[in-house]
């Protein structure tokens, strides 16, 4: 019969609770209003003289990294069969909140003064890279939570994180560059004690939502292949004043990269009783339940990259016998001990907040499903 177990009139769309649907707006809102009233009183536009040339290598890299986090980020979690509309635009939305906050925090963290803060072109370029933290921490709870959940974790984590840096500058005398390559570790365990807290038993129906589709996946490489060709750029962004560093660095990463994705691929192979190739192979060998992947795609990586930066600078120890390095080492041990700590601790204590019922987070029966969220009056009934 046409129309038999369509739905109509109020009954189609989200299956929000009333409340959430209040709330959701009322508290971005509110919170968009306020960030502009400090931007408006609290900050200022770069007014000094620049090289163009400089400026406009700043601007490119600028692009590189927004591009990736954008549209990176955006389609490599959106693999998931009936969740790829929230994927890519809960992206977006958490990206473009979370920049104006991180201008504003890496200004006073800066200066630690009430004096205004001056946003050049750097000050962008500097808070985006901030906010991939949360975009690769999303990643672990990506189907569990609604866009309320997500705000306050966002909030909380770049803020944690551009703290921090600030340590980390501070006290291991450690700069820009070298702090934020801690965001691979400190992002990855923020997300996973997140996760941790919202582990439930799935039902076969909802496992089935978990389950990646050919068509989604392709999307999902495509964000893969992003981040790939645009990493050499982020991890070099902070280097523009060092050429020869910004070099080198650049140079390291497509070594790296190069070596990973014939590695990963080899040993996905070599780990299925089969010998096909599993994107998705790393979950079912550390038995966790982990959306986005995003321990193996960035907290195992980042930890063995500073193991190796710490095992090389040991080994530098024992060829020169220099104090110097000795001491560096001890704040290189530090620094990467500072930002797994923190990660964890932070990250549990998120979890629990989230996992409060004042934020009403979909059920598990609506994990991983676009039809929590969005309007799709196509659909039937029933959800």
């Amino acid at each position: 019969m046409p129309g038999a177990g369509v739905s109509a009139g109020p009954r189609m769309g989200s299956k929000y609770p009333p409340s959430m649907q209040c709330f959701l707006p009322l508290w971005t809102l509110v919170l968009e209003v306020a960030l502009i009233v400090i931007f408006f009183f609290f900050t200022s536009y770069d007014t000094s003289s620049q090289d163009p040339k400089k400026l406009m290598e700043t601007y490119r890299v600028l692009q590189d990294v927004t591009i990736m986090v954008a549209l990176g980020f955006g389609f490599i979690n959106s693999s998931l069969r009936r969740y790829g509309w929230s994927s890519v635009a809960f992206n977006l939305f958490l990206l473009a909140l979370v920049v104006q906050w991180a201008v504003l925090l890496d200004g006073f963290l800066e200066q630690l003064s009430p004096k205004k803060v001056v946003i050049k072109l750097s000050s962008i370029k500097l808070a985006t890279m901030s906010a991939m933290s949360v975009l690769i921490s999303a990643g672990a709870v990506l189907g569990k939570t609604n866009l309320v959940q997500l705000v306050l974790m966002a909030l909380v984590e770049v803020t944690a994180f551009d703290v921090m840096r600030m340590i980390q500058r501070k006290y291991f005398l450690k700069d820009n560059h070298v702090n934020m390559m801690h965001i691979h570790v400190f992002a990855a365990y923020f997300g996973l004690m997140v996760a941790w807290r919202f582990r439930r038993p799935l039902h076969e129906r909802v496992m089935e939502k978990d389950q990646t589709a050919k068509s989604s996946s392709l999307f999902g490489m495509l964000g893969t292949l992003f981040l790939w060709i645009f990493w050499p750029s982020f991890n070099s962004a902070l280097l523009l004043d060092s050429p020869n560093e910004r070099k080198n660095a650049m140079f390291n990463t497509y070594y790296a990269l190069a070596v990973s994705a014939v590695t990963a691929i080899s040993v996905s192979s070599l780990a299925h009783p089969q010998g096909k190739i599993n994107m998705m192979y790393f979950n079912h060998v550390l038995g966790i339940h982990d959306t986005g992947g995003v321990y193996y795609t960035f907290g195992l990586p980042g930890l063995l990259g500073e193991i190796a930066h710490i095992v090389l600078i040991t080994y530098q120890v024992d060829q020169t016998k220099t104090a110097m390095i000795n001491h560096q080492l001890l704040l290189d041990i530090g620094a990467l001990s500072l930002a797994m700590a923190m990660g964890l601790i932070i990250g549990l204590l998120t979890g629990l907040v989230l996992n409060l019922k004042i934020w009403r987070g979909p059920h598990v029966s609506k994990y991983f499903d676009d039809q929590a969220f969005w309007e799709f009056p196509h659909l039937a009934v029933g959800f």
